[in-house]
């Protein structure tokens, strides 16, 4: 037996609110058709997109995030 499958990591926080004006989530800033591939990207896509992630944040406008 082999088990359950590994766990995919994802940068969900489950605030799922899709900004219109950068197309990305408030929560994670995945772009809408990133969440909805997901788990269809191999591991190395998903970690590629992991790490463009924190660069994408300025691409929303901070009150829209609750910063001001």
């Amino acid at each position: 037996m082999s088990g359950p499958p590994a766990p995919i990591r994802t940068p969900c926080i489950k605030v799922c609110v899709v900004d219109g004006e950068s197309g990305l989530c408030l929560g994670c800033y995945r772009k809408l058709a990133e969440v909805a591939q997901w788990t269809r990207f191999t591991d190395a896509e998903r970690e590629a997109i992991l790490e463009d992630l924190p660069g994408r944040r300025s691409l929303i406008r901070p009150e829209k995030l609750g910063l001001f």
